[in-house]
This record gives structure tokens, C-alpha cells and sequence, in this order.
């Protein structure tokens, strides 16, 4: 990557390319902290560009640097270890940082790689709502046509630490990496652990210049209140580049600068890729997606919201409350209150509405799930969390979380709609499906969680009576714009007022809500637990007949003492790979889902009872399942939405056998094509010569009629269990006459069988045409008796 300020390449710089070419990664890394302790900042200041892009990579994917994001302590034990100390907090290459930080150094950061909304605002010359990004907008020399950002050493790193997961290509399905054993993912967890630290205060830079003085902040907005600017302008209040001013904020600032850049990096490199129009616009089915996220970068995510949740929780007790606010308070403290809601809050739902419309519906899902669920449970991450009790019953929650469960409505009713929307489309026969449903019930079914739920969306649907339109509409769209440190607004103490402001402020003023206790989400849970009824019974199914089925293909089976199921078509599914484990722990995860859902939505038993019954799950007597639903039409039987549910799902099945023709039927795989061909012709030429005779015998009424009919009658296709309805006399027309089949010997099973006997009867030293004596014999024996216990047998078939 070209750099405008690179125009001579320093003897330093050359030499270290060179030692990436001919020196091992180790040796590298020694060299490095040898110039970083002993070269200037003068010197060191042109290698600093060149040195991220080597570690972290290039901005358009092309070099992938040391590869944090594979780099594993268990493949790669030295590397890992070099590297991960190389790059720590404390380590060489945050010293480097420190040392340019000191001298004021600018790095110029190109604008095309930025986020896409924020790419498109500055292109626009619009300023982004964030502070990230003001006083740091270069314009392009004259006849230029990049733009570009003035970045401090620090932020630069942090630029390019963060945009790597975004911007380097998804790791190949064939290279198996545990996202939290790489380099990549602990490497955020040390910086959040260092620069958001949930016990004492920030540390403060370990290496400061020759001269002593520390590195200072980057320049900011002059102070402004905290709803002075909205988060959706109109084309009146939007802020041009061009009145950027360069007044440093509050001295003050000093201590928590870093852990502030930090923060609002990984936010808008991470999670800003949508904006509230972007998001409009996607609704269309023909919108195309401008980012899609990967199951790791939702990784990455977690991590961040997990350690946010601690990081805020350490607040003292006396600190929590709004009426703390003081002049005393300090900068981390006030920090802590308002990471979330400022910086977070917006980009994060935004981030989650695209991820629940758009992810794939299969269990990569799972991380986006745990993304969400960890966000809305902080009491999760806060220092008095208490240990389960015994019986393993959740605690209840307590009110002190009541603020930020109605502070953030939306996330907890609007994506629990969007998530029920997924549910009813995915599989839920799937173990890893069905454990989803299972974690969403489980943490909504939380004590006291649905009473906070509840009180929220009755103080947003409460009427305004008292509040002034004006001020309703500054406090809807509260801005998150200026430095971090901007003066306070006087304390709301209206709850309601805060509701509304997180609604409208997220979902715009026009924003049509759906109650989340409403009967059109009471509609779409119901579907649900008729679902997850049906799944229920659908795993059983197949677990039933895959054990049949694996008996069924047994050896003796194959060698004929078994029946074999020439029709069976039933469908498979992935629970015959995994086994009954898997069958259990659907079963498990689907009851639970459901008893919670019943406990959130308070379902009686008596809807449960009719959900069951409109499945249609009883059973006939003979204990099998019933044909699909359908009904008669006048070409047969016609499946209804339900029946094609239920076949898909392979809840029920159509019994599926030949109807036709026995000698007519297709040769079957078990059956030596040739020998059947001769065997059909021989025994039609026998029928036709013989027809006359054969009636006559199976019309006597005494043994050798029975003897005869057993022989050559087949039942007529009217007697027959016919799933079609066509009529009885049109089937009875095409039943045949007594007749001989032969094709039972063109079996290779009766074939092996027949060899079997032969050589079994040479072990004992008898001849085959004894042999063949002995079965014939053996043969009119069975046959007798059971021409004698059944006056009307069945044909002849081995």
C-alpha cells in the first residue's frame, strides 16, 4: 500500500523488508525490539506503516501479515508466544506507539476502506455522527480524488488491528481454527482487559518520550450538550466537513483517551456496517448486501459485549445512579455509565435486525444466537453474581436491571420476534436447531425477566399527555456526537420518556411497534409449539423405523429367515447418522422449549391439548401412523398443506407397495434379469396350455383343491388394502386366474439357498439328486400342512 508521506524509503526500512525475506519469524521479532529500544522517532516514524500492514496485513486482503487470526498456541507454540508478546498491551510494539505518540505524529488512513455508511457520509462531505472521526478528515490535493483520515500512532494501530477481521478473507472450510485459542481473538481480550479494566483505573502508557512528557489525545469537539445533535439528522442539521474545528476537550480527558478510541473503534469497524436507512433498504427481496459478517467476526463481537457488560458493572453502587453525576465523578467512571448507550446500543441492533434476516438458516446461527442472549443478560457479567442454588432453579432477577431491560426493548421483544420468524423455518428435528429454541425460552423464561419486559412496553404505549412535542422530539433522537466528555443533560427521571427515546431513536419516529405480548407474536408462538410438537413425534418416527430398518438389513434377513420390506420409502433425516443420543437430547431440548414457552406465554394445558390433537397424532389400531391428511377429488386423493407438511417432515408416510401384476412387476436388483425373462415365458406358456385344468382343480372343494389353490391362486387385487380410492369393481376386473409362477427361482437368494442345501447334503454324503429328493419331499410336507390349516392360502413366493 502506497503512502503519501513515503516518498524516500529510509536504508532502516529497506533492511527490515529484507529481513522478512531472509530471516526467520523469531529472528525478526528480536530485531525489531532492538530498533524500537534504540532508533528515534524520527527514524522510527517512517517504518511504522509499513510495520502494521506486515503484522496485521494489507487494508484490500491481499497480504495477510503474521495470520493472527490461525496463528494457534497448540499448532505453532514459539510463534504464538513471540507474537502474542510482541503485540501486548505492554509489549515493543505498543512502546513504538508510545514513542510516536509522543512527537505528534500523523499517519494518513484511506476513506475507502472504512465501514460503508461512514465511507458514504464522508464521500457525501457529511461529518459522521461519531467523534471518531472529527478534526481527522484530509481533504485530497488539488486534481486528487481519495480521501483520507489524519490518524495519531495510536489510533492508527488500532485502525488496522481492528479492520484485519473484516477486511482479510474468511478462513478456508477446510482449515479447522478454534476461534478462541488463536492469537487474534486473545490479543482482544488483552487490550479490552488492559484499556477497559473492570478493577482499578486505566494503566497509564509504560514508555513516554526522552523528554518525559506523555502522549495527549487527539484533538476534539468542543464541548456540546449531550442532546444537542440528533442521530438521524435532517438536511438542515447535517454537520459539513468543512466546519471541522480543532479545540482540545477537557484536560480531563487525558486518563481514559485510549480506552475511549479503543472502544469506538472496534464499534464502527465491527458492528457499523448498517445504518437505519441502509437497513430500510435491505427489506427489499432484491437488495443486494453490502457486508456479510462471518461466524467469527460474531466471535469477536461477543467477546466485546461480554467484557462492555463487566466493565460497566464495576461501577460502585453509589455510582450506578443518575443523580451521582457530579463534578467529582471521574472520567472512567462516567466512562463505565454511558459506553453501552452511547457508543454501542444503536450499531448493535442494527448489526443483529441484518443478522437475524439474512444468516443462513442452519446451526452457524448458534454464534449469533450466543452474540444476542450474551447482551441481554449483564447481570450475567457483574461483580455480585451470585452461584446457582442447589436445586438448580434460575434466581430471579432483580430489579436493579429494570432500567436497562426497558432501555433496550427492542432488543428483547423485536429480535425475540424476528428469532421466532427463523424458528419457524428451520428444522427443528435437528439437535442443534432445536438446542436454539431451547436457550431463547430459557433465558426469556427467567424469574421477574417478563415482568420488566412487560413494564417497558407499557410505558412506551402509555399515551403522552403532559410532554411538550419539542421536547419529545429532541429527547427521541438523543445524539451520541461530540467528545465523550461533553456536558451532561439535567437527569430524566420520566421512565416512560426513556422508553419512547430508545424506541424512536432506533427505529425512527414512524416506527410501527408490535407488542411482544400482543396476539399476532401470541399467533406466531403458537405455530411455534404446534412445531415443536410435530418435531417431537418426527424424531421418534424416524428413530422407530431407522431401528427397524437396521434390523431389517441384517444377514439372516438377506439370507430370506426375515422379511425383507422391498416398498419401504420412508424419508431420511440427519438423526439416523447421529444415533439415539441425539434422538434423546432433541426430545430433551424440545421438551424444555416448550414447558418454558408455556411458562413466558402462559399456554394452559387445554391449548397445548388442542395444538396436539389438530396434528392429528392418533393412531390406528394396528399402532401405525395414518396416511397424510388429505381429501377425495375426483382423480384420486389430493394432499392438503398439512399432508405435504407431514411428508416432508416425515411425520407420516402413503404406505407404498406394488399394486400391479406380480409377474408383471420390475425386475428387482435381487434378481438375475435373464433368468426371470425365461422364467416369465415358460410359465405363460404353461398357463395358456394348462389355463382349462387349473380352474377346474382350484374349484374342488376337497384336499387336492386346497392343495391346488394354495399353488395357483392369487388373491384378487379388490381384496387387497388399496390406499387409492378407485372403485371396488374396477379393481375386481383385474384379477387373475389360477396360474403357476416360476419367477421365485430366478431369486439369487433362492439360488444361494438351493447351493447351500447341496453342499451342506455332500457333508454328509449325499448326492444331488437325492438331495433334490429329500427337498421335494420336505417341500410337500409344508405345503400339505398349510394347504390343511388355511382354506384359502396365498401364492407361491419365496
Amino acid at each position: 500500500m502506497a503512502f503519501l508521506h513515503l516518498q524516500q524509503p529510509s536504508f532502516l526500512l529497506a533492511s527490515l523488508k529484507a529481513d522478512c525475506v531472509n530471516k526467520p519469524f523469531a529472528q525478526r521479532c528480536q530485531d525489531l525490539v532492538k530498533v524500537i529500544e534504540d532508533f528515534p522517532a524520527k527514524e522510527l516514524h517512517a517504518i511504522f506503516p509499513w510495520l502494521v500492514e506486515n503484522i496485521f496485513g494489507s487494508l484490500d486482503g491481499v497480504l495477510i501479515g503474521w495470520n493472527l487470526r490461525c496463528l494457534q498456541g497448540r499448532v505453532n507454540p514459539v510463534e504464538y508466544s513471540i507474537a502474542m508478546e510482541f503485540l501486548d498491551p505492554g509489549g515493543p510494539m505498543m512502546k513504538l506507539v508510545y514513542k510516536l505518540q509522543a512527537e505528534d505524529y500523523k499517519f494518513d488512513f484511506p476513506v475507502s476502506y472504512l465501514p460503508g455508511p461512514v465511507k458514504a457520509s464522508i464521500q457525501e462531505r457529511v461529518l459522521p455522527d461519531s467523534p471518531l472521526y472529527h478534526n481527522k478528515v484530509q481533504f485530497p490535493p488539488s486534481g486528487g480524488l481519495s480521501l483520507n483520515l489524519a490518524l495519531n500512532p495510536f489510533e492508527y494501530y488500532i485502525f488496522f488491528f481492528a479492520l484485519s477481521l473484516i477486511t482479510q478473507k474468511p478462513l478456508p472450510l477446510s482449515l479447522h481454527v478454534r476461534t478462541s485459542d488463536c492469537a487474534y481473538f486473545l490479543l482482544v481480550d488483552r487490550y479490552l482487559s488492559w484499556f477497559l479494566p473492570t478493577e482499578g483505573s486505566v494503566l497509564p502508557p509504560l514508555f513516554s518520550s526522552p523528554g518525559g512528557s506523555s502522549p495527549s489525545p487527539a484533538p476534539r469537539t468542543p464541548a456540546m450538550p449531550f442532546a444537542s445533535y440528533g442521530l438521524h439528522h435532517t438536511s438542515l442539521l447535517k454537520r459539513h466537513i468543512s466546519h471541522q474545528t480543532s479545540v482540545n476537550a477537557d484536560p480531563a480527558s487525558h486518563e481514559i483517551w485510549r480506552s475511549e478510541t479503543l472502544l469506538q473503534v472496534f464499534v464502527e469497524m465491527w458492528l457499523h456496517h448498517y445504518s437505519l436507512e441502509m437497513y430500510q433498504k435491505m427489506q427489499s427481496p432484491h437488495a443486494k448486501e453490502s457486508f456479510t459478517p462471518t461466524e467469527e467476526h460474531v466471535l469477536v463481537v461477543r467477546l466485546l459485549l461480554k467484557h462492555l457488560h463487566a466493565f460497566s458493572n464495576s461501577l460502585k453502587p453509589e455510582q450506578v445512579s443518575p443523580s451521582a453525576h457530579s463534578h467529582a465523578t471521574s472520567p472512567l467512571e462516567e466512562f463505565k455509565r454511558a459506553a453501552i448507550p452511547r457508543f454501542v446500543q444503536q450499531k448493535l441492533y442494527l448489526f443483529l435486525q441484518h443478522c437475524f434476516g439474512h444468516w443462513p438458516l442452519d446451526a452457524s446461527f448458534r454464534a449469533v444466537l450466543e452474540m444476542w442472549l450474551s447482551y441481554l443478560q449483564p447481570w450475567r457479567y457483574a461483580p455480585e453474581k451470585q452461584a446457582q442454588s442447589s436445586d438448580s432453579q434460575p434466581r430471579c432477577i432483580s430489579e436493579r436491571w429494570a432500567p436497562f431491560v426497558q432501555e433496550n426493548l427492542l432488543m428483547y421483544t423485536k429480535l425475540f420476534v424476528g428469532f421466532l420468524n427463523r424458528a419457524l423455518r428451520t428444522d427443528l428435528v435437528s439437535p442443534k436447531n432445536a438446542l436454539m429454541v431451547f436457550r431463547v425460552a430459557k433465558v426469556f423464561a427467567q424469574p421477574n425477566l417478563m415482568e420488566m419486559i412487560q413494564k417497558g412496553e407499557q410505558l412506551f404505549l402509555e399515551p403522552e399527555l403532559v410532554l411538550p412535542h419539542r421536547q419529545h422530539r429532541i429527547f427521541m433522537t438523543p445524539t451520541f456526537t461530540g467528545s465523550f466528555l461533553s456536558s451532561w443533560p439535567p437527569a430524566i427521571t420520566d421512565t416512560a420518556f426513556k422508553v419512547k427515546s430508545h424506541v424512536y431513536s432506533l427505529e425512527g419516529q414512524d416506527c410501527k411497534y408490535t407488542p411482544m405480548f400482543g396476539p399476532e407474536v401470541r399467533s406466531l408462538v403458537l405455530r411455534l409449539a404446534q412445531l415443536i410438537t410435530q418435531a417431537k413425534q418426527t424424531a421418534k418416527s424416524i428413530s422407530d423405523q431407522s431401528a427397524e430398518s437396521t434390523a431389517g438389513r441384517s444377514f439372516l434377513s438377506w439370507l430370506g429367515f426375515w422379511p425383507m420390506d422391498t416398498n419401504s420409502s420412508y424419508p431420511t433425516n440427519d438423526l439416523d447418522e447421529v444415533g439415539q443420543d441425539s434422538v434423546r437430547k432433541t426430545d430433551e431440548y424440545l421438551e424444555k422449549a416448550l414447558e418454558y414457552l408455556c411458562q413466558i406465554f402462559r399456554l394452559s394445558e387445554a391449548q397445548l391439548a388442542q395444538l396436539t390433537l389438530a396434528l392429528g397424532t392418533t393412531q390406528d389400531e394396528n399402532g401405525k401412523k395414518q396416511v397424510p391428511d388429505c381429501i377425495v377429488g375426483e382423480n384420486g386423493l389430493v394432499l392438503t398443506p398439512l399432508g405435504r407438511y407431514q411428508i416432508i417432515s416425515g411425520l407420516r408416510r402413503f404406505e407404498i407397495e406394488y399394486q400391479g401384476d406380480s409377474e408383471l412387476q420390475p425386475i428387482r436388483s435381487y434378481e438375475i434379469a435373464g433368468l426371470v425373462r425365461v422364467l416369465f415365458r415358460l410359465s405363460s406358456a404353461i398357463n395358456c396350455r394348462f389355463a382349462g385344468q387349473m380352474a377346474a382343480l382350484c374349484s374342488r372343494a376337497d384336499f387336492l383343491g386346497s392343495f391346488c389353490r394354495y399353488h395357483l391362486t392369487e388373491p384378487a387385487l379388490a381384496n387387497r388394502h388399496l390406499l387409492s380410492p378407485m372403485r371396488q369393481a374396477h379393481a375386481a376386473s383385474r384379477a387373475q386366474g389360477p396360474r403357476l409362477s416360476l419367477r421365485f427361482l430366478g431369486s439369487y437368494r433362492t439360488l444361494f439357498l438351493l447351493l447351500l442345501a447341496f453342499f451342506v447334503a455332500s457333508l454328509f454324503c449325499i448326492g444331488p439328486l437325492p438331495c433334490t429328493l429329500i427337498l421335494i419331499l420336505g417341500y410337500l410336507f409344508y405345503a400339505t400342512a398349510m394347504a390343511l390349516l388355511t382354506e384359502q392360502g396365498k401364492p407361491h413366493q419365496a
